[in-house]
């Protein structure tokens, strides 16, 4: 995709998270887009994520469905506020709970597709519902409850 996603909006001062940070060199960097009402995120893992052989270890699937909820949060907050994505003051979440349902094994050596929808947003809370699918097949299924940021976790 050329167009920016909703990580690449993050501040450097909290780019950082294994699954979402743009500056994390050894992370996932899961890039996060809208389409439509619905959010989408594609992501190829490595050989090395596996549980056993051929299959995607769960922890992975997890980190999918969490970031990819907080980012699309972030997203839902700027829309709600009629504001274009990176205008100030930045709006981040972080995870007060995931769920996620391993529904089927997922395969390594294709491409996964994270979408996420949201299903309720008041305040500072957005809950996020999302999938995992492979190869058109829904793998897992999650929620996230994202809070926006305390401002005591910034470290700029």
């Amino acid at each position: 995709m050329d167009r920016k996603a909703f990580q690449d909006y993050y501040p450097d001062d909290v780019s950082h998270c294994y699954g979402c940070g743009r500056l994390n060199d050894r992370g996932l960097q899961i890039k996060s887009y809208w389409d439509g009402d619905e959010t989408v995120a594609r992501f190829v893992p490595r050989p090395y994520h596996t549980a056993i052989s051929g299959y995607v270890y769960g922890g992975l699937i997890a980190s999918l469905i969490d970031c990819h909820g907080t980012g699309t949060a972030a997203a839902a907050a700027y829309r709600a506020a009629g504001r274009e994505m990176g205008t100030e003051p930045p709006f981040r979440f972080v995870t007060a709970s995931l769920h996620v349902d391993f529904l089927r094994p997922t395969p390594l050596g294709v491409p996964l597709e994270v979408r996420g929808t949201i299903t309720a947003q008041s305040g500072r809370k957005v809950i996020v519902a999302a999938t995992v699918s492979a190869d058109g097949v829904v793998c897992a299924r999650g929620e996230v409850v994202a809070v926006e940021m305390p401002e005591r976790l910034r470290t700029a």
